[in-house]
């Protein structure tokens, strides 16, 4: 078993060694639960969300696995942990949903504890309703005290009462912490946490807080451990990537742009491809399509959410650019980047949108050619300004925009990825098809997914592969 940062010679930072100790004192507290049972205990973690927060599960199953936990995708487990988005309300009734068919578990299992934690959990109405509503869940704890895991499992091994551990705020950053990746040849690597963005429809600045930018020499060190541990792709990982080191003062001699900071890991030993994720559109610089254009290191992806295609909901989404400005940022970076593939998140249904207005938003899909799009219903989230805005859309009108809309994203989408046939492309080899097992499935360096036959020993490796028919959103492929 291999978990990186299990051991004190590997952890610089005194919080992380602390959270070992507390991992060594709740290995006889799970020790002695194995004797009562006869058996191993198992543990689940259910993860929702993006990938910051499947990094944070990374850590949660490395703690849990340190201390003696067999590992299930089961929720009939003895540790069941969910870790929760609350960005969308239907992230939230399916954690109720969930919560719900675990406590006929729980009553059968005495033994079994229920743990809620992530972004969800920061919203104080939702620790209320699981207060009143879930009373047989034991450990709930928020975004910003997560790295206090193996302290809080102590905590409640202890103690028979529900635990609630949430933060406010913090300016806190510890990542030194154990990790067991769930690809042992790629990661993510959390560069920053938290936005200051305020999109009027947004919960992510309320549940995740203010920017806070990791030092560079911290990511670079993560980097060339995970190198060493045979990682050779690395996805720097932050609410809004463009922001990274503004918050550091300006004499710190640590201040790095992002796009330096790109450029920086890109030189780490072993690493041959990096992504990143998520830019926004009002603050992406030419510093970092130069960089890009240099480096074929970097991933030809670049995922620019656009959320909507009118100036007027822009505005009222205080998304800070226009229209026009998104465009012509698109045909910058078509011109300087010819081979990269542009994505994008799209909301339809946002307060006051009409069906002119998306109109505009699929005359932007069709000018940018987006290689794929995220299409979203507006969610309304309780705290947000959006929330208490009076000109809400009828479903019935939102589901018919939706549609509309969606037509355009899948013939656009299929057309721009129609260009890459007949070329040879590296491929990075995730696995092991999960429809036909005589196939391989990878990734180009623009995301792309490209299955094609193959042995399992090619898993983590890069391979070349020629695209021979498009299916749309992917490709079936022949290794050369």
């Amino acid at each position: 078993m291999n978990i990186l940062n299990s051991n004190k010679s590997e952890v610089l930072d005194k919080e992380s060694l602390r959270q070992l100790e507390f991992i060594e004192k709740a290995k006889g507290y799970v020790e002695e639960l194995k004797k009562e049972l006869g058996r191993t205990p198992t543990a689940c973690v259910v993860t929702f969300g993006c990938q910051m927060n499947a990094r944070d599960s990374e850590k949660l199953v490395a703690t849990l696995k340190l201390i003696g936990y067999e590992e299930t995708e089961s929720e009939n487990a003895d540790f069941v942990i969910y870790n929760t988005c609350t960005v969308r309300d239907n992230a939230d009734q399916r954690v109720l949903g969930r919560l719900g068919a675990c406590s006929s578990h729980k009553k059968k299992n005495p033994h079994m504890k229920i743990a809620i934690c992530g972004c969800m959990m920061q919203e104080q109405s939702a620790v209320e309703k699981i207060q009143k509503s879930y009373r047989f869940v034991d450990l709930i704890f928020g975004t910003h005290n997560i790295y206090k895991f193996a302290e809080l499992l102590c905590t409640s091994f202890e103690s028979d009462r529900m635990i609630i551990d949430i933060w406010k705020e913090t300016d806190k950053i510890v990542e030194d912490l154990p990790v067991l990746r769930k690809y042992p040849f790629k990661s993510g690597v959390n560069i920053m946490f938290g936005c200051n963005n305020f999109c009027t429809y947004c919960i992510v600045p309320y549940v995740r807080g203010r920017e806070r930018s990791r030092s560079p020499k911290d990511i670079i060190r993560e980097c060339e451990k995970l190198a060493k541990d045979g990682v050779k792709e690395v996805m720097l990982l932050g609410q809004n990537v463009n922001s990274y080191g503004l918050d550091f003062k300006e004499d710190d001699p640590n201040r790095i742009s992002f796009p330096q900071l790109l450029d920086e890991v890109t030189k780490v030993e072993g690493i041959e491809r990096v992504r990143f994720m998520t830019p926004h559109p009002k603050d992406l610089s030419d510093e970092l399509i130069e960089v890009i254009a240099k480096n074929p290191k970097i991933a030809r992806h670049i995922h620019l959410p656009l959320q909507s295609g009118s100036t007027e909901i822009l505005r009222r989404m205080n998304r800070r650019y226009t229209k026009e400005a998104y465009l012509e940022l698109v045909a910058k970076i078509r011109k300087r980047l010819p081979d990269v593939a542009l994505t994008t998140d799209i909301i339809v249904g946002f307060p006051g949108e009409t069906p002119a207005d998306v109109d505009e938003t699929i005359d932007v899909v069709k000018k940018a050619s987006f290689d794929n799009a995220f299409t979203f219903i507006y969610s309304k989230r309780t705290g947000t300004p959006a929330a208490g805005f009076e000109d809400q859309v009828p479903e019935a009108e939102v589901k018919e925009n939706f549609d509309r809309l969606l037509k355009v994203v899948q013939e656009t989408a299929r057309k721009t990825t129609e260009k890459y046939q007949g070329i040879t492309a590296s491929v990075l080899v995730e696995g092991v098809n999960e429809h036909d097992s005589s196939l391989l499935t990878g990734r180009l360096s623009n995301n792309t997914l490209v299955h094609f036959p193959g042995d399992e020993g090619l898993i983590g490796s890069f391979v070349d592969v020629k695209l021979t028919e498009c299916h749309g959103f992917y490709f079936m492929g022949e290794k050369v």
